[in-house]
């Protein structure tokens, strides 16, 4: 995954646009349809890893508030 890596968030989350949209139009023989699909689920995870990452920087840059009772403390 390190060339995923390199890609920006919406580097990746136009490439699995493009992957979603091809396996949506259908034409494609099982091998590359497969082929697609796994390199979608690689982008999908670095797509999650990049939001995760940005949740995790808001949250810390936020003061430290209590969360309403039985809420999630989560500001995000």
């Amino acid at each position: 995954m390190a060339e995923e890596k390199k890609l920006s968030y919406e580097q990746a989350r136009d490439e699995l646009a493009d992957v979603v949209r091809r396996l949506e139009t259908g034409g494609l023989t099982l091998e590359e349809s497969l082929t697609l699909w796994e390199r979608g689920e690689k982008l999908a995870e670095l797509c999650a890893e990049w939001l995760e990452g940005a949740r995790a920087r808001l949250a810390a840059s936020v003061p430290d508030r209590t969360a309403p009772e039985g809420g999630d403390e989560t500001p995000f």
